[in-house]
């Protein structure tokens, strides 16, 4: 109850009391009382010229928190009565009902707040409110609509604004106001405003009405068209950063080793399940630092991951180099025993890892294009991993000593080349750099044990597609593979979507067997 106070406290600041009069008792009544229709009716009433009082009893009747006896009408606050119209404390008998608010009457009550939320001095709760209108904006509202709207400072909240009272006028009586209003809707954007003209083309009787509402229709289908097109190709930017990501660790592991890691997904999920253990010691232990979290989670995901894989190596791998047929069957062994360790620490069921607040929400580019923030971190981690992986290989005394043992190990044993160190570090890297983008993916979905196997085929086949052993081929196969499948999900479903990029890859390696880049020099007669 005091929560409910509150709300109607702050909700009364809401509203700018010069611009209507005050509740009447008689409004009160007729908006608590009766039947549906005037129920609806006096609402709409009331919201043309609403005050802060009409405001709070809106709100009261949302929360449930009004009641009736007879014909009053009492606020209930802290269990006393109120009287909406004075807002003095009224003796409220103990025969007072609850009023009831149906389905459609909960709609109607919050499009009015919604409504008289126009009036906020937050700039965000004005745009939250006019999201709102643009499905349920009407004639009776049209009032207040267009006071907030020659009140308006901010030109972006009242271009939005100006949609809203175009959809209002579309279900004017005015034959006039609503070809104005089709005249105006064919700027619009936002995928409500489709909803809207098909709704209003299904009821229009006037033939030429009817077909400038099915002008503006196209304008805006085509507005929304290029929305969702740019949409399929930011998924499919996202989608393949998130590829490129665990294809780099197996770019190194497959590509660079020769080693068929079928523990590869299995390495991802454990760097998910580190930076959900480092959520959790935030959570307990500095709480005041938690939006900062997962930048601590980043190297306990790629150190957890890289000694797993530095174990793995050790213990099992280093016994079967040149034999890759015999690497799957191990590493696919490991891979069940890790999931199964998982299973045991943590249980069988998805754990949670939230975003931190500076990742939350997104960018409105367009009315049906937004795009999420952890999304566009992720891809700039993507960008950031690949230049070190690059620097790492290409620039380091390390990655001249992989890079030396890979295209030929007794040379380079004979050089003074410690080969067996070498392929551990090789390994740990790859491993780490899995456990990197497990982390990664922890803030688009949940973690499980499970959370590898989605990716293992599809991480091979951007390393075979791009050519093996080439960070660039990489790149590009993981980007070209991300785009063309979110284009075809649109097309011909998830389902069918995979099936026709297998087959694609399937001819692509039929037609040039050696990926996107191939290998040039001594390693490829290898």
């Amino acid at each position: 109850m005091h929560r409910r106070l509150i709300r109607l406290t702050v909700f009364a600041t809401f509203f700018i009391a010069s611009h209507g009069h005050a509740l009447t008792a008689d409004q009160a009544k007729a908006i608590a009382i009766g039947e549906s229709d005037a129920r609806v009716e006096a609402l709409s009433q009331a919201v043309a010229t609403a005050d802060d009082k009409t405001a709070a009893f809106l709100q009261a009747l949302s929360d449930d928190a009004v009641k009736v006896a007879g014909d009053k009408v009492f606020v209930v606050k802290d269990g006393k009565g109120f009287d909406p119209v004075s807002g003095a404390e009224a003796a409220m008998p103990d025969t007072a009902e609850d009023v009831i608010n149906n389905n459609r009457m909960r709609g109607e009550l919050d499009s009015a707040l919604a409504a008289l939320k126009l009036f906020s001095k937050d700039e965000k709760t004005r745009s939250a409110a006019i999201k709102q209108l643009q499905s349920d904006a009407d004639e009776s509202k049209l009032p207040l609509i267009e006071k907030a709207f020659a009140v308006e400072q901010n030109a972006q909240i009242k271009e939005q604004l100006g949609l809203v009272r175009a959809a209002a006028l579309l279900n004017s009586s005015d034959k006039t106001k609503r070809l104005e209003a089709a005249k105006l809707l064919g700027s619009s954007t936002q995928a409500n405003t489709k909803t809207v003209l098909l709704v209003q083309l299904s009821k229009e009787t006037e033939p030429d009405v009817k077909s400038a509402l099915q002008n503006t229709l196209r304008q805006v289908e085509a507005a929304l068209a290029w929305g969702d097109r740019l949409g399929a190709i930011f998924s499919g930017i996202s989608l393949g950063s998130i590829l490129l990501l665990v294809a780099l660790g197996l770019a190194i592991t497959y590509g660079l080793m020769g080693v068929i890691n079928m523990a590869h997904g299995e390495l991802m999920m454990i760097g998910a399940y580190a930076t959900y253990v480092v959520q959790g010691l935030f959570q307990k232990y500095l709480p005041a630092a938690f939006d900062w979290y997962l930048l601590a989670a980043v190297p306990v995901a790629f150190m957890a991951s890289a000694l797993m894989g530095a174990a793995l190596e050790r213990g099992v791998i280093r016994f079967l180099y040149g034999r890759p047929l015999e690497t799957l069957l191990a590493t696919w062994g490991i891979s069940l025993m890790l999931m199964q360790l998982v299973r045991t620490l943590f249980g069988a069921q998805n754990v949670g890892v939230e975003n931190p607040s500076w990742m939350s929400g997104g960018v409105q580019v367009l009315g049906n294009l937004s795009l999420p923030y952890n999304r566009l971190v992720i891809v700039g981690f993507a960008v950031f991993v690949l230049a070190a992986v690059a620097w790492l290989i290409g620039r380091t005394r390390l990655g001249l000593f992989v890079r030396g043992v890979t295209q030929n190990r007794p040379i380079a044993a004979c050089m003074g080349v410690n080969t067996a160190r070498i392929d551990t570090y090789a390994f740990a890297l790859g491993s780490g750099i899995a456990g990197l983008a497990g982390c990664a993916l922890s803030q688009v979905g949940n973690v499980g044990p499970d959370l590898g196997q989605g990716y293992i085929v599809d991480s091979f086949m951007v390393v075979v597609l791009g050519g093996v052993g080439q960070l660039a081929g990489t790149v590009y196969a993981a980007m070209g593979l991300g785009v063309l499948n979110k284009f075809l999900e649109g097309w011909a479903g998830a389902v069918l979507a995979k099936i026709a990029v297998l087959v694609f890859i399937i001819v692509f390696i039929q037609k040039r067997p050696q990926g996107i880049f191939a290998m040039r020099g001594r390693s490829a007669e290898a």
